[in-house]
């Protein structure tokens, strides 16, 4: 396992991260036994890095999560969740206030078991664009009351995620001083997206570690193909069929080279995976460990075709 230095915050995490989405039976239901197996595994092989949200599974997978954490040592790991999404009876919830987003950490430290988070998110920010405030919320609201617990050495560093590249740019760029340390994007640094890679100037110019989530870009490049939900366009799950058929082809499954083609980017400090099955997180820490066939890799790349890129980016 490698580590890299998540921008200036000084955490050391490694390059391949555990996501806890899977824990609140996010895409099929899930059992803790598994759960708490899958985080055991995950820490065993190296992973330091864990993320979750109160959004996922509404508020389950911190709850599952804070029970796995209960045998590890805090030392073992860099704890990271997030404010501004909810949801309660299956009904999704929206809200990037100072008060609920500081009432929210509190209440995520308690369903975790942990007295301090080292880095917390605001929640996929594209949803407080449409909101009254817009996105100037963010940057004058729900980040200074962010910074005020930092003060309070309740959370260690604050970032921002979205799945739109532009929506990070202008919060860290509408910024009056230096609050946003690390970013958190997801399915744009993948083997039929790499828009992340775009925008590495501009936040390694701020000062701004990156972390990329989603390496089988939600299922697409996967040999069970997408979810119903998924929102790829046709024209690209067909694209992406037809890449895991030739993987498949070539005894080199699709997965295993969008893992380890997702965490061979030195620039990016981390890329998370999610899941509650503790034998393909072990098997996935293996894949990560070694170096993509970039032939593949290549030949991967030409069958989705570079125009899949722009559809799937601006969808």
């Amino acid at each position: 396992m490698h580590y890299t230095e998540l921008g200036r915050t000084g955490m050391k995490i490694s390059h391949l991260s555990f996501g806890a989405s899977s824990l609140g039976s996010v895409f099929h239901e899930t059992n803790e036994r598994d759960s708490f197996a899958a985080v055991e595994a995950a820490i065993e092989g190296g992973i330091n890095f864990i993320d979750v949200s109160p959004y996922y599974g509404h508020y389950k997978a911190e709850t599952v999560l804070g029970k796995a954490l209960r045998n590890i040592p805090r030392d073992k790991y860099f704890l990271s969740t997030k404010v501004g999404r909810y949801g309660k009876d299956g009904v999704n919830t929206w809200d990037y206030s100072a008060k609920r987003v500081t009432d929210s950490v509190y209440e995520s430290m308690e369903r975790l078991g942990i007295d301090h988070i080292d880095l917390i998110n605001v929640h996929d920010i594209e949803f407080q664009a449409a909101r009254p405030g817009g996105l100037q919320l963010v940057v004058d609201e729900t980040l200074p009351a962010l910074v005020e617990l930092k003060k309070k050495g309740i959370v260690g560093h604050v970032g921002i995620t979205d799945l739109q590249l532009d929506n990070l740019k202008w919060v860290i760029e509408h910024c009056q001083q230096p609050i946003v340390e690390s970013i958190l994007n997801f399915c744009h640094h993948t083997l039929n997206d790499d828009a992340l890679v775009d925008y590495l100037d501009f936040f390694e110019s701020h000062g701004i570690g990156v972390i990329n989530a989603s390496p089988l870009s939600m299922g697409l490049l996967s040999q069970r193909g997408v979810p119903a939900w998924h929102p790829a366009p046709k024209p690209l799950v067909e694209a992406c069929q037809r890449a895991a058929e030739h993987c498949k082809a070539k005894g080199y499954p699709i997965e295993k080279l969008a893992i380890q083609f997702s965490v061979s980017n030195p620039r990016i400090a981390s890329t998370l995976f999610s899941s509650a099955n503790p034998d393909n997180v072990r098997r996935n820490i293996e894949w990560a460990n070694t170096e993509p066939d970039m032939e593949l890799v290549n030949e991967v790349k030409a069958i989705i075709g570079n125009q899949q890129r722009v559809t799937w980016a601006n969808s």
